[in-house]
């Protein structure tokens, strides 16, 4: 029997988020139940604006990169994209060739097709320095290429990294890298996709046109409190505070005996209300102290007009971003956050084509997180806002308005379930079936026509790759569950010449939905075994596959996806140690059959209200579950099964109030009659959802379990 578990709240922290944040009790109640409870974590639940992504310059290694994109745009260089086939990969690849095509680059992009293995190949090393190129630069892929990239340095060219794979141990020389899992990388969150990676380099090539590119500058705040004099600083670089400042001065003080002359020594320095400091400055230094002052409320307001009469002890109280700290908010914090706000919204107003390019980016930035299943959590929540609120206002990057056009999906609000499961499964099909042009091109040629026509093929191989799914999980049905007792009941291995090499990671990903446990799906290319492996319950694959260096060809993902390659020959001796190795996969406790409960609502206050409950909590998607809430003692008013073969549906309407709810039940057409009739009282746990039809949104459940009271 399932277990419907409610934990019970603390509600001291509920009083606490509700009025800090100046929610209703049900979205803080959510929060805590769900141990979001830090301000630095709701920030990313209440807020959608762009503000709140993390600066690009967090990376350690983002300056050099930028300079030597630069340096090939300068230069005339000829420049190799190399991606991977998958969504993450194509998407990273458009990115990155819109942006090195508009710096007036010569820029071409290749990705694995056909059977070519994952990563960067010896072949496309050769053949572009054959044809004189200079820079390649790898994008989802690339920190395992140890040896392809030392041989594109004894070839002379340079090569740059921007990847979110997991690192092995040795890192690829000579190259460039950003990849958020480096241990150095410099960057507050590791779980971003290959293409936010590329959209992070992106937006700091964007930022070298502004005056403010690699200008270090001082932030000065100068308060007086009975003779004593607060002085606090911040020296800011491409709006990243680099180094800060806070000291007390008693009196009339000689400037060389604070710490402050050596900090500001050559800095241009930003001050609010100039005469104010200057005069407060004189009385703490005396009249000889000279400093290099730039008024910054007669700056500023020139791009925010609201703030121009403001002191910085109001403006500290408008600033979002401290409202989401653990501190209260301070004078120089809220002049900083002003600050980037002016440089980032004037860089907007002096290149409005950056605005609209952006908002192309990030849709394909959000396609790239929901493919990868990149945690809803911090800044990926921002990119997927923000895409699904430029598609629904119809402002659909060309390539991706025809697909959705072929699918169907340009009458309706999209969600973040409609990109997971329709769109990227069918990008993601081209990639598993040899085709990953295909996605590029859709999202990079200049001809309507021809993009119709590429989004028709797309939609094709679909299909194809739909019954390919269904044959590989015949070929692997009874292998699979005869195979976990051979592994200590922890691993679900398959291996079948059958299974087509594009489908392997959903095979395994479907055999660890039924049996949860990681599995493995091995296939043949050739000479090679081709392998997927999925994972669950908290067990990291990559950690697994890495003791299998000596037997792989080349291995390497994420911590619950991951993908290898060894000869064919040795692939007993990689049975046999997968069967023992097997014996140590240490698993958390399984949640099967255990369900969340979110919140319980009353049936008096079921009503369409609560879709916007819901909303606060889009997008849905890894560590971010759709919310399921409880209701209990509601009558079934209507009940039918729906579709044919095994599995069946359940169409039920429940009553609460004043209200009529259409229900779903998918996969449990069987239940009707054996544990519940029409006109029976039930408790109910459910999602709440819109449905769209012809134009028209309707509120309706889908439920998750449903029990007789």
């Amino acid at each position: 029997m399932s277990v419907w578990n409610k934990n019970q709240l603390d509600t001291a922290k509920v009083e606490s988020i509700q009025k800090k944040f100046n929610i209703d009790a049900l979205t803080a109640s959510i929060f805590v139940r769900r141990g979001i409870i830090e301000g630095k974590d709701i920030l990313y639940y209440m807020e959608e604006d762009l503000r709140f992504q993390h600066n690009p310059f967090l990376f350690s290694s983002m300056e050099d990169v930028v300079e030597r994109i630069l340096s090939a745009a300068e230069e005339k260089e000829k420049v190799l994209i190399f991606g991977d086939r998958d969504v993450d990969g194509i998407s990273a690849t458009t990115v990155l060739f819109d942006c090195l095509k508009s710096l007036g680059i010569d820029v071409r992009y290749r990705l694995p097709s056909g059977d070519d293995a994952y990563g960067l190949s010896m072949a496309a090393v050769d053949d572009f320095a054959k044809d004189y190129g200079s820079l390649i630069i790898t994008v989802d892929c690339g920190i395992s290429n140890n040896q392809e990239i030392a041989h594109a340095g004894d070839l002379g060219l340079d090569v740059i990294v921007l990847d979110h794979h997991n690192p092995p141990a040795s890192l690829p020389a000579p190259a460039l890298i950003i990849d958020p899992k480096l241990s150095d990388s410099g960057y507050p969150f590791k779980d971003i996709s290959g293409c936010a990676v590329v959209y992070k380099v992106v937006s700091a090539i964007r930022f070298t046109r502004s005056s403010w590119y690699n200008q270090e500058i001082a932030l000065l705040d100068l308060t007086e409190t009975d003779g004593s004099f607060s002085v606090n600083c911040i020296k800011v670089k491409n709006l990243i505070p680099v180094a800060r400042l806070s000291e007390t001065v008693e009196g009339i003080t000689a400037i060389s005996e604070t710490k402050l002359e050596s900090f500001l020594r050559g800095q241009l320095i930003f001050v609010w209300n100039e005469n104010r400091v200057r005069q407060l400055l004189q009385k703490a230094f005396g009249v000889s102290a000279e400093f290099n002052l730039v008024d910054a409320q007669t700056l500023i307001p020139k791009v925010i007009p609201q703030v121009a009469k403001m002191e910085l002890s109001k403006i500290k109280e408008l600033s979002k971003i401290a409202h989401y700290g653990n501190h209260a908010p301070t004078e120089i914090g809220g002049f900083y956050n002003i600050f980037v706000s002016f440089v980032q919204q004037e860089l907007k107003i002096q290149h409005p084509e950056f605005v609209l390019q952006e908002e192309k980016d990030l849709q394909l930035v959000a396609l790239a997180a929901l493919a990868d299943i990149m945690p809803m959590q911090n800044e990926n929540r921002l990119f997927v806002k923000q895409a699904l609120q430029s598609i629904n206002a119809k402002r659909i990057r060309p390539g991706l308005l025809e697909l959705m056009s072929k699918l169907n999906l340009l009458g309706k609000r999209v969600s973040s379930t409609d990109l997971s499961w329709v769109i990227v499964s069918h990008l993601n099909a081209a990639g598993r079936l040899g085709h990953p042009e295909l996605g590029a091109e859709l999202f990079l040629t200049q001809d309507e026509e021809k993009r119709f026509a590429v989004a028709k093929k797309i939609q094709e191989l679909n299909v194809e790759r739909k019954q390919l799914s269904v044959d590989a999980w015949n070929y692997a049905s009874i292998q699979a569950k005869s195979s976990i007792p051979k592994h200590n009941g922890k691993l679900c291995v398959v291996i079948d010449s059958r299974i087509n090499r594009g489908v392997s990671g959903i095979l395994a990903g479907r055999l660890v939905q039924t049996y949860d446990v990681p599995a493995m799906a091995v296939t043949f290319v050739d000479e090679n075994a081709i392998g997927s492996m999925r994972s669950c319950r908290g067990y990291d694959v990559t950690a697994f596959l890495d003791k299998f260096g000596d037997i792989f060809l080349n291995h390497g993902g994420h911590n619950f996806a991951a993908g290898f390659s060894l000869k064919k020959e040795r692939l007993k001796e990689f049975e046999q140690k997968v069967q023992e190795l097997s014996a140590e996969i240490t698993l958390s406790e399984s949640h099967e059959g255990i369900f969340e409960v979110d919140a319980e609502i009353p049936a008096n206050y079921l009503t369409p209200a609560l879709l916007s409950v819901s909303d606060r909590f889009e997008p849905f998607g890894e560590e971010n579950a759709s919310l399921c809430f409880m209701t209990k003692n509601v009558p079934i008013l209507d009940a039918f099964v729906m579709g044919k073969g095994e599995k069946q549906h359940l169409k039920i309407t429940i009553g609460s109030g004043k209200y009529k709810w259409p229900c779903l039940f998918w996969n449990e057409g069987e239940r009707l009659h054996r544990d519940f009739e029409v006109g029976d009282n039930v408790d109910i746990l459910f999602h709440i959802e819109r449905n769209s039809f012809n134009g028209t949104e309707t509120p309706q459940l889908i439920l998750a379990d449903i029990r007789k009271c």
